[in-house]
This record gives structure tokens, sequence and C-alpha cells, in this order.
């Protein structure tokens, strides 16, 4: 479909792998681009998205796309939405509503054909309540919502992500000691998969024999 989804989960519990296996799945032909809007500053998170003319700013020298015509035809990763500045929140909307974009510096809007895919941490109907993000956005981005539960609330899946990650960083043979995994299932992992798949490596790195 083209529903617009919405991936919600604390840091490190694999939204961006869920973004990118929707995409993949989703039998569109464009890329998958993506923007994380916490890593921005306000005041490009606009030309980053729609792209900009020559001259529409300082240092606009010449004419550039931006992500979401690089994503036509495909799909587009909005990460850490919940950080967007109101707005290029209110662009996004129309965007969302008009399928079109309009350029910074732009008097003519563009069409655009693009399925989004956002990402947060936070809670955004806690945000809208505060004021610091849209309620009709959150509305029309939240077609279907996917919660990705943190790692201390699913520990039978801590041995088989311990061998994946075994096997991806090329020591599948490596076994796994009892006490080894009795420290992993009694930690509660704050940072989630990502803190396990560091800490495997870690222990892969530091091993003096083939058993961690």
């Amino acid at each position: 479909t083209d529903l617009s989804v919405l991936v919600l989960g604390e840091t490190g519990t694999g939204k961006e792998l869920v973004a990118r296996t929707v995409h993949a799945r989703s039998g569109r032909r464009g890329r998958l681009c993506a923007l994380n809007c916490a890593a921005i500053p306000a005041n490009l998170v606009e030309s980053e998205l729609f792209g900009a003319k020559k001259g529409a700013f300082t240092g606009a020298d010449r004419d550039r796309a931006g992500l979401v015509k690089a994503a036509h035809g495909g799909t587009l990763l909005l990460d850490e939405i919940g950080d967007m500045p109101l707005e290029a929140q209110a662009k996004l909307l129309r965007m969302l509503e008009t399928k079109e974009i309009v350029p910074v510096g732009a008097t003519e809007g563009e069409k655009i054909d693009v399925r989004v895919v956002c990402a947060t941490h936070r809670n955004l109907q806690q945000l809208v309540d505060a004021g610091t993000f849209r309620g009709d956005l959150l509305a029309r981005i939240n077609n279907f919502a996917v919660l990705l539960p943190p790692l201390r609330e699913r520990k039978e899946d801590v041995f088989m992500l311990t061998r994946y990650f075994l096997a991806k960083h090329g020591r599948p043979e490596v076994k796994l000691a009892l006490r080894f995994m009795v420290a992993a299932l009694n930690y509660d992992w704050p940072y989630n998969v990502r803190e396990l798949e560091a800490a495997v490596r870690r222990a892969l790195a530091v091993a003096e024999s083939p058993e961690l």
C-alpha cells in the first residue's frame, strides 16, 4: 500500500531497519531517502526536504533538488519526526495533502510521488498537547503505526539476536557460555538492540577462546 507508516520505539530498537524493510517490500521502484530531523538546523530542514532555487539564500549558487524529489517513486524516511520545527511541519503537511513540493525560492509547485515513513522515540500526542507538534500532521502520518518494544521487554530474543550478530560479524562458530547468556538476560539493555550488538562486537574483540 501507499499508507504512511509511523514507527515508534526507544533509541536502538531498530526503527530505521523497519523503515527500510517497509520500503524493500513495498514494490516501489524509487529510492529510500532518509532525513534525520534532529540532526539538521531548523533553518535548513525545508531546503533539505524540498530543495532550493539558485539565489534563494546565501550560498545557493545553483538549483538543488531536495530529498523529496530524490525519493520520487520511492520512500521518504523522516527519522526523529518529533524534532521537526513547526514551520517545516506545515510545509510537510501541505506536501502530503497536495502531493507537490515548492522548493525554497520557487513560485510554482512540482508534483511528486513519495511514500512517507516516519520514526520517533518521542510521544507525539504529548508533543501535540504541548503545542510543539501539529495534530493534523500526526493524523496524516499515522495511517499505520508500528510500536517496537524495548529489548528488556523481549528477553526471549536476546539469544537469537546474539547468534545473529556473531554471524553478521563473521564469527558464527563462536559458542556462548552459560554465564555470558545469564548476564545478557539479566541486563536491561537501555540502548536496546544497538547496545547488544556493540557488546557482542566488544566480547569478540577481547575473547581469548572460541567461547564468549
